[in-house]
């Protein structure tokens, strides 16, 4: 399962930032490489950052017990890795892992959240971009798990 929601999601949302706000918000990004099979978190563990991928495939996974993990989704190019650095009590809902060598830019979730204390507009253009997200990964797992777990697949009709 592949989408690509993330950077190009958030530039939409973002297009009623400034350049000054754009280039806020990209001040505290850092690039970041992981070799292919690195974990970059760990489901229930403390989310402290968030990328965006540059290059390379990422896939998100949830911990199914009994079974291996189930893969909920597969992000590329622009796409946002993390969501859960924004809300309390920031822990990692799902897991990500490298499925192939990724570059990316790495944001310190303080830094970002000190960034939209400071300036609300930018805040209310990040968090909306976030919460579209948020929304279309909670779909996918939807969809994932009842394909994998259900009785019936998806039940969608066939």
């Amino acid at each position: 399962m592949t989408t690509r929601t993330g950077l190009r999601t958030m530039l939409c949302q973002l297009d009623a930032l400034t350049d000054d706000q754009r280039d806020r918000l990209m001040g505290p990004a850092r690039e970041v490489s992981f070799p292919a099979g690195a974990r970059l978190f760990e489901e229930r563990r403390a989310a402290d950052r968030f990328w965006i991928v540059r290059t390379g495939s990422v896939v998100l996974d949830l911990h199914v017990p009994g079974r291996r993990a189930a893969v909920i989704e597969t992000l590329g190019p622009g796409d946002l890795v993390g969501w859960s650095w924004l809300f309390p009590p920031r822990n990692w809902h799902l897991g990500a892992e490298a499925q192939s060598p990724v570059r990316a830019w790495e944001f310190e979730a303080e830094a970002v959240r000190g960034l939209c204390r400071e300036d609300p507009k930018l805040g209310h253009a990040l968090v909306l971009a976030v919460a579209e997200v948020i929304g279309h990964r909670l779909e996918c797992a939807r969809t994932r798990l009842l394909d994998l777990y259900g009785p019936y697949g998806s039940g969608l009709p066939r």
